[in-house]
């Protein structure tokens, strides 16, 4: 159970590579959480992020995952689950790419649409429902500000990250009175080795500044988070621009 303060005592995260959910789960452990299960392809890789959390007194396990695999879902989540409460679950895994990649091989594009979405709609609803017999518990979501509203950049990319936002959305109004939950999380463009190389947009972040915003909102129960906070409003405004201005913007 989360304690006194709204922090989760046990985090489950999967897609435990990335540099964004290693500082969510830094953030989680100084906050007190003691239990981390890290799912990740390469478990073996994770040995000075395992180190780091185990020094900051948290007991730390590593199991393998493979998004792709929609047969090991079951069994992974179960596993996790069946060894004690989980207070919260990261869903942290996605591949990137680009738009000039997808458009030549239509096939790459649909292997990316298979892991960012329906691999996560796939144990997102197994997460769902082991979380509303717990009775307790928080997916957290990391959408994007890039599925808010589909640039032409990496259309297709955006496209996974609508889809995934929207389901998220609604999977969390279907948990309503179950005491789980989902958290939404709309970074804009972080720092990380998968952004290495383009060009910064504003309200560029890192890692550390997105797992503060999500703590915040475990803390507080929220439903959707941005980061950096002020992308609310300034998409508040992109979402209504009129299609030709928004076509003009820069990529």
């Amino acid at each position: 159970m989360n304690d006194a303060l709204g922090n989760p005592q046990s985090v489950l995260v999967l897609g435990a590579g990335s540099e964004i959910a290693q500082a969510i789960t830094v953030a989680l452990v100084a906050e007190r959480c003691r239990r981390v299960v890290l799912a990740a392809r390469r478990p073996d890789a994770l040995a000075d992020h395992v180190a780091a959390l185990t020094a900051r007194g948290a007991t730390v396990e590593t199991v393998a995952f493979d998004a792709d695999d929609l047969t090991s879902h079951r069994q992974l989540i179960d596993a996790a689950f069946d060894a004690g409460d989980i207070d919260a679950v990261v869903m942290a895994f996605a591949v990137l790419g680009d738009r000039a990649t997808y458009e030549r091989d239509p096939a790459v594009a649909a292997a990316m649409v298979h892991t960012n979405l329906t691999a996560s709609v796939s144990i997102g609803l197994i997460v769902a429902d082991r979380l509303r017999r717990q009775g307790h518990g928080t997916l957290v979501v990391l959408s994007s500000v890039a599925g808010e509203r589909v640039r032409a950049v990496n259309y297709v990319y955006g496209a996974t990250k609508a889809g995934l936002d929207g389901f998220a959305q609604g999977l969390n109004d279907s948990l309503a009175g179950s005491g789980a939950h989902v958290l939404v999380v709309r970074p804009g463009f972080v720092r990380t080795k998968m952004t290495t190389g383009m060009r910064e947009q504003p309200l560029t972040t890192g890692p550390d500044a997105v797992a503060e915003v999500v703590v915040r909102g475990l803390r507080s129960g929220a439903h959707t988070v941005w980061s950096p906070p002020p992308l609310r409003w300034v998409f508040m405004a992109l979402r209504h621009l009129p299609r030709p201005l928004w076509r003009r913007m820069p990529r």
